[in-house]
């Protein structure tokens, strides 16, 4: 189209979800760029989300729909990926969304090569981390490919849930007439997330209805579950000693974990942007993987194996967090993270009861602890005579710091603590 307003793109591919922003995003595309528009929607475990969303698609003017199960893959790719690494950001969140965004974005751009598209489009918004989460992969994949950002776009006018249906109703957009929920909410197999509404105050205790994943601890059975998850490598693959593919594996620890109120988090975090942001976590079965992935390491790792791993495990979940899963640092941790699962195979048996998840036992082929080592009594390995001589040499350097403060030639770099400055009653 010639009074197009923008240089010409002849065909979109556009991360569909098939909510209202993404609906009305296909005509706007069409209207704006005079271009063909296909949609892609992952399956990832949302649910009810994924009813009737080819029709729609169709319906709202795409040219192709697909809509593909991407849920075995998010699981063993992604989601085991970041839990074998001990990935987690920022001490409690587990990355449910961060690690969702660059497999959606992956299959985009493939799709875009497969259907000759020459760019793709998102409908994050231009305050958020989803929206780099977006575009670094498709940069990282394929920099050919332009991104289209509609509400980082000047001729983007749709402000508010009314603009948006006045222009789904001038398009013949069909679009459900409900009520949106004032929570903002992105769920997959491993979580949901609730950012929004009253929680934009972190005083405000979040409304017991807004959580849709898990009961809550206080209304969670009084009688405890016990489950024994089995590990291959660090990878999952046994629950209760039954080998199963990893979706239905998963999908029953989160069946049980929100059953007993597991994995509620509620956390401010600091965003990419430059901005702090308030979010609640549903987090079930990847709660209590986590926990037992952490408890069999414990006994399969050394102490340097295990302490420096720590040290890749945030380095990791920064990655991931902040955009960067394409990324050669990333890949380069995976190869360490696989060094340190060769031998993390076994098992682990917790107890799930009221929001709590229990270790109460680990065992493994390649376990480190031995009892006969451990023990306090006489034993061949280890005779208690050598520690008076590890000692003096470990605290050597202290030691003669001290004494050289002590003999006036030189100050100790150690002071009394601010307080015994003041009196004491």
């Amino acid at each position: 189209m010639s009074d197009t307003p923008y240089p010409p793109v002849k065909k979109v591919v556009l991360a569909y979800s098939g909510g209202l922003d993404t609906s009305v995003i296909v005509p706007w595309l069409k209207e704006n760029y005079g271009c063909e528009v296909i949609t892609f929607t992952a399956n990832l475990g949302q649910g009810d989300e994924m009813v009737g969303l080819e029709e729609k698609a169709f319906k709202t003017g795409a040219s192709k729909v697909y809509v593909e199960d991407l849920r075995e893959e998010f699981l063993k790719e992604y989601v085991f990926r970041c839990m074998r690494a001990g990935a987690i950001y920022e001490r409690e969140y587990l990355l449910g969304t961060s690690f969702a965004r660059p497999l959606i974005a992956k299959r985009m751009v493939e799709i875009a090569e497969i259907e000759g598209a020459d760019a793709v489009a998102h409908g994050a918004t231009g305050k958020g981390n989803d929206q780099v989460r977006f575009e670094v992969t498709v940069m990282a994949l394929n920099p050919k490919l332009r991104i289209i950002a509609p509400w980082r776009d000047p001729k983007w006018t749709i402000r508010s849930r009314e603009d948006a249906v006045e222009y789904a109703a001038k398009h013949d957009v069909p679009v459900q007439a409900t009520l949106k929920s004032i929570y903002s909410r992105d769920e997959n197999l491993f979580h949901m997330s609730h950012e929004g509404g009253i929680l934009e105050n972190p005083w405000a205790e979040p409304e017991e209805d807004m959580f849709k994943l898990t009961k809550s601890p206080q209304n969670a059975p009084d009688q405890t579950s016990t489950v024994t998850i089995g590990f291959e490598e660090g990878w999952p693959v046994s629950l209760d000693g039954e080998h199963l593919d990893v979706v239905e594996l998963f999908s029953r620890l989160n069946q049980v974990g929100a059953n007993h109120g597991i994995g509620r988090v509620d956390i401010v975090e600091n965003r990419l942007v430059g901005m702090k942001s308030r979010g609640v976590y549903e987090t079930p079965g990847g709660t209590i993987l986590y926990k037992a992935h952490q408890a069999l390491e414990c006994v399969c790792l050394s102490k340097e194996v295990l302490h420096y791993k720590q040290v890749i495990g945030l380095r990791y979940a920064e990655l991931v967090y902040d955009g960067k899963w394409f990324n050669q640092l990333r890949e380069a941790f995976d190869g360490f993270v696989d060094v340190t699962q060769r031998s993390m195979t076994g098992e682990v048996r917790l107890n799930l009861y009221k929001g709590n998840v229990i270790v109460t036992g680990r065992r493994s082929p390649y376990s480190l602890y031995r009892e006969d080592y451990a023990s306090f009594g006489q034993m061949d390995v280890y005779d208690q005579q050598d520690a008076e001589g590890f000692i003096n040499l470990w605290g050597l350097s202290e030691k003669v710091e001290a004494l050289i403060a002590i003999d006036g030639t030189g100050k100790s770099r150690y002071r009394q603590p601010d307080y015994y400055k003041f009196k004491r009653d």
